[in-house]
């Protein structure tokens, strides 16, 4: 495998950005869960392999229960998760995908209900910040450690 930039090192400035976005939306509305499920699920659907374990150890640190981790890749017949949970893990698959999908007016709609103007905002926000570090991961094939 051929040696790939480390943009972080190249370009400190954009990493900072990014993570700044990160900072501001954990400081935000969505609770830490929240970002947790949709930054692993995203990550999956992308193949990222250093963010699917990066993510993943964050997610046990904060408590996640592992038998939901395990089933997040099968959410839809999993029963492990709430109806919000499943309106997030619709909305971070459809944005996640949207050349495929797009966002339907279904589950734009049903985010709007359940969470709000301000929380499906700041979630699309954070599911759109999700898949620029997925694509520099894997673009740049970071590895997992």
């Amino acid at each position: 495998m051929d040696k790939r930039l480390k943009i972080g090192h190249i370009d400190p400035d954009f990493y900072k950005m990014l993570s700044d976005i990160d900072t501001h939306i954990a400081g935000s509305g969505p609770t830490v869960s929240q970002l947790d499920l949709l930054k692993i699920r995203a990550s999956q659907l992308n193949g990222c392999a250093y963010c699917i374990q990066s993510h993943t150890k964050d997610a046990r640190a904060h408590g996640e229960a592992e038998k939901r981790i395990y089933a997040l890749d099968a959410w839809e017949e999993s029963p492990y998760f709430s109806d919000e949970e499943r309106a997030l893990l619709a909305l971070t698959e459809e944005v996640t995908l949207i050349r495929e999908k797009r966002v339907s007016d279904d589950t734009y709609q049903q985010a709007i209900a359940l969470f709000g103007e301000q929380l499906t905002a700041q979630l699309i926000m954070a599911i759109i910040s999700i898949n620029a570090w997925n694509r520099i991961g894997i673009t740049t094939r970071m590895t997992p450690i």
